[in-house]
């Protein structure tokens, strides 16, 4: 029970990973705040974590608006009195291509979700963290912002969450003075839905088994397998918790070892 009576506020939750970073975290003793934009998710992700609806609350959300970033932390506290973390999992991770055919409007999109996004959400959270006396920010990023895939291009993306790892730097020291901790889960190809679509597109598209595509993937990894949406919500929940109490300003690869650093 790494989490028992801390309240995380997990945004970006839908049918993958931010639904498995909610359930592990009530798995884990959380009470869990979750955001994200369409409440039919969310009502889904609350009713079937906690049916009870004792350990969780949640508000529609867009963390580009800073005023609903702000009803977002605010409900945390009304309804559970403390903000111990946020596991920032919501991004615009739908625009595809490179520098050659880019569409700056929608590039100025992806950062403003996924990067000043974040921090939007993150500062909300912070007057609440300080008073307590310290807290976990988790940022969810991506392998391909130290590793492009050749399979698919998606520049924006990395790029955007290339910056929040520099941003994360600079988060760890200005808020380390007051025990508050950031740190980065960085996920390869991870399998759950968008892995799951990429797979059977793919198969599709060129006539072979999925699993002829899964193992063109598999087999750059160390371990025989694709992680999965559950292993980067453990990852994600261990850094939320007082275990890793001592790290901040990392970021931890959860991708079967298909890259080491």
């Amino acid at each position: 029970m790494l989490l028992r009576g801390k309240t995380v506020i997990v945004s970006g939750v839908g049918a993958g990973l931010g639904h498995q970073v909610a359930a592990t975290c009530v798995r884990d003793g959380a009470r869990v705040v979750l955001g994200a934009r369409t409440e039919a998710n969310l009502a889904k992700t609350a009713a079937e974590i906690d049916p009870s609806e004792e350990r969780t609350a949640w508000r529609s959300t867009d963390i580009g608006d800073e005023e609903q970033c702000a009803a977002l932390a605010e409900l945390a506290v009304e309804r559970f009195g403390r903000i111990d973390a946020v596991v920032h999992v919501a991004a615009l991770d739908a625009y595809f291509g490179g520098l050659a055919d880019a569409d700056f409007a929608s590039w100025a999109k992806v950062l403003d979700v996924n990067l000043l996004g974040t921090l939007r959400m993150t500062r909300a959270c912070l007057p609440e963290m300080k008073e307590r006396g310290g807290g976990s920010v988790v940022i969810i990023g991506t392998q391909s912002s130290v590793a492009a895939p050749s399979q698919v291009q998606q520049a924006a993306y990395a790029a955007s969450k290339g910056a929040l790892v520099s941003a994360m730097y600079s988060l760890a020291r200005e808020l380390g003075p007051h025990h508050i901790r950031v740190n980065t889960v960085q996920p390869g190809w991870m399998w759950g839905p968008p892995v799951q679509a990429y797979v059977q597109l793919t198969a599709h598209t060129e006539g072979v088994a999925e699993d002829e595509v899964l193992s063109r993937l598999t087999e750059r990894m160390a371990l025989p397998e694709l992680a999965t949406d559950r292993d980067v919500a453990e990852a994600a929940v261990f850094l939320a918790s007082d275990r890793a109490r001592a790290i901040t300003g990392q970021s931890l690869l959860v991708n079967a070892g298909e890259l080491m650093r």
